[in-house]
Formats: structure tokens, C-alpha cells, sequence
């Protein structure tokens, strides 16, 4: 019985020293890696985020740009860091898709990292240049069945999110279509509207301006839902693709091992700010929908992510560098 006496107590005793241990986080500065080069959506995204969580936090948070390997510099640096709280990475939905694209990954994303809170996303579109033969989806489908590899269609590179979310239609609908890779989506774009490439996926933020010009032409939205940004343009799965959706996705993560009201207390913040109307304001500007999944379902998110873009990419053939 005195044990037992002894065990409660000192149970009692532990509770106002571990409230107490978590009220002093964060008592230094906060990092957020990225891992693209500044000016990218990811590097916005999270300087949007940064300047928020400082006001809340009470510390400066700052971002560090560790751009290589298709986010593995970054994840390595992160890993390689305390599991304390102050050093979170901003991921793109590439972080999925990393292990079926690289053939020696120097860490498991499961093990080593742990899903903080997912806030916002971004669906693709299909678009055709204006003076396409294709009015739709439907008619670009047919003609693709009809002549397997006649209709090519550009991507940001092999293993891009550009370049998967084309994969993606591919793998859904049977057909084939000849890929070409640029340096960058803006180049993809380009060449639709000049009429040298047939399709494109871009993000919706990209393609807008020349869909609302007249200078390209939206047929699809990868996405569950249509976009307030373009009401008119059906989703892929109205077309008749049920279930499709396509979405690339921007996230906080930690290195695994955080301590769980660390993590509880970084998803409520992150939260708040993603609910500010000037950040929803911000994301719309940039194309972006407002999200939030956190802790273990964001986790088991990242999982199913990984399944399906796992999937993607073996069907496409793309061998992992």
C-alpha cells in the first residue's frame, strides 16, 4: 500500500513540473527549412508563416533555405537536429514522393519524421493551348486513345509534381501521351501558348492569368472540388474519373521524437495563423486552399501519399535515381 501511496504521489508531483517544463517552450529561436531556393511557393508559404508564429511564440522564427536533392539536403538537416521543437521543415507534397523517386533515400520518411500540420494546397489544371483542337477533357481523352503517343505534354522535370499529376490522368484513363521534360513549369506553359506542346498540368496560380487572357485554355481541375478561381472548368472526377483528385500540398513536419505537447502546441499556432483572414487572403492570391490536418491523421495522410504517388510512379516507368 505505501507503494502504491508513494507511486500516486509522485505521479501528482509530476504533472505541475511537466506543465511547467512545456509553458517554457519555446524559449530560443525557431527555424523552418526549406527546401527549394528562395522565390519559391514553398520559401512564400513559409515566410508568410514565420513572421506569424514569432507574434505568437514570443521568439523569432527563421527560415533557412537548404535547396538540393529534391528536398533530401534539408530532411538530412532536419533529422540531424535536436527532437525539441525548434527546427520544423515546410514540405511540398514531393516529400511523398521521394521514396519511390529516390533509389538510396538516406532516411525513412515514416520513422525519422513526424506530420505536423498539413495548410493548403493547390490543385493542377489540364490545360490545352486556345487554338487546340480539344474543347474538353473528353475530346483530348479520345484523341489520345485514338492515337497512343501522338499528343505530348510538358512537366517541370521528371519526378515533379507537374510531371506526376500528368501521370496521374495517364494511369486513370488509360491512355498514352509522350512527356517532355523543362527546367521549369513556367517553360511548359510557355510552349502550350505557343502551340509547340499539346498539355500541360501547372498550378492553377501559374495558369490563371493566361486561362482569363485567353491565351490557353483550362479543360480540367485535378482537384475533388472546382475552384472559386475558375467555377466554370470541371473537375477531372465529373468528367467521369471517380475518386480522381490531384493536389499539390504544403506542410510543417518535425523530426520524430518531438515531445507530443510540443507538437500539439506548434498545430494549434500553426492553426491559428492559417485561420487569419490576411494569410487565407494571402494563400488565394497564390492559389491556394486553406487546409489543416494534423499530428496522427496528417501522418497517416502522408502514408496514403506515399502509396498512391508510389503507384504513379512505377506505372510511369520512371526508374529512381
Amino acid at each position: 500500500m505505501k507503494k502504491i501511496i508513494g507511486f500516486i504521489f509522485a505521479m501528482l508531483l509530476s504533472v505541475p513540473i511537466f506543465a511547467q517544463s512545456d509553458q517554457k517552450w519555446p524559449s530560443s529561436p525557431i527555424k523552418i527549412l526549406i527546401p527549394f531556393s528562395p522565390g519559391a511557393l514553398t520559401d512564400i508559404v513559409a515566410r508568410m508563416y514565420a513572421v506569424e508564429l514569432s507574434k505568437r511564440l514570443g521568439v523569432s522564427v527563421i527560415v533557412e533555405n537548404k535547396p538540393g536533392a529534391g528536398g533530401v539536403i534539408a530532411a538530412q538537416t532536419l533529422i540531424a537536429s535536436p527532437a525539441d521543437g525548434n527546427t520544423l521543415m515546410l514540405v511540398s507534397s514531393g516529400h511523398a514522393a521521394n521514396p519511390a523517386l529516390k533509389a538510396n533515400l538516406p532516411f525513412d520518411t515514416m520513422r525519422d519524421m513526424s506530420g505536423v500540420v498539413l495548410v493548403a494546397s493547390s490543385p493542377t489544371l489540364v490545360i490545352v493551348g486556345a487554338n487546340s483542337p480539344y474543347k474538353t477533357l473528353n475530346e483530348l481523352i479520345t484523341a489520345a486513345k485514338k492515337r497512343p503517343n501522338s499528343i505530348n505534354f510538358g512537366s517541370a522535370g521528371i519526378g515533379s509534381g507537374t510531371h506526376l499529376g500528368g501521370e496521374y490522368l495517364l494511369l486513370e484513363t488509360g491512355v498514352k501521351m509522350d512527356h517532355i521534360p523543362y527546367k521549369g513549369v513556367q517553360e511548359a506553359v510557355s510552349e502550350v501558348i505557343a502551340g509547340r506542346l499539346d498539355v500541360a498540368f501547372p498550378p492553377i496560380a501559374l495558369a490563371l492569368p493566361f486561362v482569363r487572357d485567353g491565351r490557353i485554355r483550362a479543360v480540367a481541375v485535378t482537384g475533388s472540388k472546382r475552384s472559386d478561381l475558375l467555377p466554370n472548368t470541371p473537375t477531372v472526377a465529373e468528367i467521369g474519373y471517380k475518386d480522381f483528385d490531384y493536389r499539390l500540398w504544403y506542410a510543417f513536419i518535425s523530426k520524430s521524437g518531438t515531445p507530443s505537447p510540443i507538437l500539439a502546441r506548434l498545430a494549434k499556432e500553426i492553426k491559428a495563423v492559417t485561420d487569419l483572414p490576411e494569410i487565407q487572403e494571402k494563400m488565394k492570391m497564390q492559389g491556394l486552399d486553406p487546409a489543416h490536418i494534423q499530428l496522427a491523421e496528417f501522418d497517416r495522410y502522408i502514408a496514403s501519399e506515399i502509396n498512391k504517388l508510389g503507384r504513379i510512379v512505377k506505372a510511369s516507368g520512371i526508374k529512381p535515381d
